[in-house]
């Protein structure tokens, strides 16, 4: 699989995935390249490339209607990014981690106590999985 770093490296991907976002937020299911091309101004060849390949580092479903494919974001595969990007953002921000648009009302805030638990958990979470990875690829598996 490729790595999901390499995959939204690219600007033209991580547009093409906000916009994704953004029409999945809107109720939309699935999104033309036509669409694409045409809320992001570049060709059509160029946007078929991108999709190809956030489709092959499955950031992105694809559902055929006849001649027309519709596209679809994966949050899932990104949830490795959030696992590495945390971290960083807890040491940053501690207690005053900005509030997340959207999610506000949808989960309710931890008690003190059990946010820290938390929040050393999933360091210490990220930080074994990082180790595991890093060991895994010194043994070239």
């Amino acid at each position: 699989m490729t790595d999901i770093f390499d995959v939204i490296a690219d600007g033209t991907r991580r547009d093409i995935l906000q916009l994704l976002r953004q029409r999945s937020a809107d109720g939309d299911a699935g999104t033309s390249v036509t669409q694409i091309v045409s809320e992001l101004g570049i060709s059509q060849p160029t946007v078929s490339k991108h999709l190809k390949v956030l489709r092959e580092a499955e950031l992105v479903t694809v559902r055929e209607d006849g001649q027309r494919r519709f596209y679809s974001i994966e949050p899932a595969p990104l949830e490795v990014v959030d696992d590495w990007l945390v971290p960083f953002l807890a040491d940053a921000y501690g207690d005053s981690a900005p509030d997340i648009p959207g999610l506000a009302g949808v989960v309710p805030p931890l008690p003190d106590g059990a946010a820290h638990a938390a929040e050393v958990v999933g360091r210490a979470a990220a930080s074994a999985k990082h180790v595991v990875q890093t060991a895994l690829k010194r043994l070239g598996a």
